[in-house]
């Protein structure tokens, strides 16, 4: 009987709060196609002229603001999931953590995995969005090196999970008591931003995503790959789950790069507008993440904070990402059973695009 292997994947994280982990770390991530999707002669001036000289120190003070003894919230978190799922699935699966830049990386990951007799792995990459820049490139690269051996194994993904009852029930009860204790009056869901050109790759029609104000109103085939419109179903149903009233959440988008469009609306913007409306008392909830990091901890939970608070507003707090809760453990454990209940394992298809081969479910 095959020996089963669960990988937790997760985006990643400097090694240590300093320029130099920091420059590794930008390097390899922004050195991904799927992430700046320009031309490799662009990206590279990009990526070593601007970029690295001039981000790395900033990200680095920034990370440094947020560190702790233990490490980046990141990878304090994602190891604690990882420890609560491992005695979960005890006996079914040997469970293993892995980044898709910097460390603890994927080929050694794998590498732990197939020591200990793993024939048979489930991936599951801890985005509950889909989108080429996070769930693609850590799936394309985890086929990658699973492929690699002349014997390749069986392989399944778990899919993205921005609707699922096991995620947003496990946010609900995460959210609730911060929620009611701060009494706020307004719910802002603030997701990780991608440039527009990113969206609109993912529209095969070309017609449908960002063609209207209403475009991600409804989950469709046209937009059912859309990071966009999987954002807004996310908010939808937490927001049916905390029983907000319509006009009592909102959506935007934070976190961009460059001068590109980004999808809109910007959180930074969005912050002040929203005092402007008569909103005193905000809570703040990042689903994008299941994990807290930098863009929750220092880039909302500190600069939104702030900016929230100077422009006239009265209270301000993070609902915390899943992390390790027992909800989202639980969450996690259900989520892989109906993956391996989905589909029969089968090998990785080694003959398709380079580096690609496609997951099975």
């Amino acid at each position: 009987m095959a020996r089963k292997g669960l990988l937790l994947v997760n985006l990643g994280t400097p090694d240590a709060p300093e320029t130099g982990a920091v420059r590794r770390y930008l390097r390899e991530f922004l050195s991904d196609p799927r992430v700046v999707d320009i031309h490799p002669v662009g990206r590279w001036f990009l990526l070593n002229l601007i970029i690295l000289p001039f981000r790395s120190p900033k990200s680095a003070h920034a990370y440094r603001t947020i560190w702790t003894a233990e490490g980046s919230p990141l990878m304090v978190h994602s190891r604690a999931l990882t420890s609560a799922v491992a005695q979960r699935l005890a006996g079914e699966y040997e469970v293993e953590l892995a980044m898709r830049y910097g460390n603890p990386s994927l080929p050694d990951a794998v590498a732990r995995l197939r020591q200990r007799g793993v024939t048979d792995f489930t991936v599951m990459p801890l985005y509950p969005q889909e989108a080429p820049s996070s769930s693609g490139s850590s799936l394309a690269r985890t086929y990658e090196v699973l492929s690699a051996p002349w014997d390749v194994p069986n392989v399944r993904a778990v899919p993205a999970f921005h609707d699922h009852p096991a995620f947003l029930g496990a946010f609900v009860e995460v959210a609730r008591p911060v929620i009611t204790e701060m009494r706020a009056d307004h719910v802002l869901f603030s997701f990780h931003g991608v440039p527009e050109r990113h969206v609109r790759k993912s529209d095969p029609s070309g017609k449908h995503c960002l063609a209207s104000g209403g475009c991600c109103d409804v989950l469709t085939d046209a937009n059912r790959h859309c990071y966009r419109a999987q954002c807004f179903a996310t908010a939808r149903g937490l927001a049916r789950g905390l029983g907000l009233s319509p006009e009592g959440w909102s959506v935007s988008f934070q976190s961009r790069l460059g001068r590109t469009p980004w999808i809109q609306p910007y959180t930074d913007v969005v912050l002040p507008e929203l005092v402007a409306r008569g909103v005193k008392r905000l809570a703040v909830m990042c689903p994008a993440f299941v994990s807290d990091c930098l863009e929750t901890v220092e880039e909302v939970a500190i600069r939104g904070r702030e900016q929230f608070l100077a422009s006239g507003g009265e209270a301000f707090a993070l609902v915390p990402s899943l992390n390790a809760h027992p909800a989202w453990v639980d969450g996690v454990v259900r989520l892989v059973r109906e993956a391996e209940a989905r589909v029969t394992s089968s090998p990785v298809v080694a003959a398709a695009a380079p580096g690609e081969p496609r997951p099975v479910g």
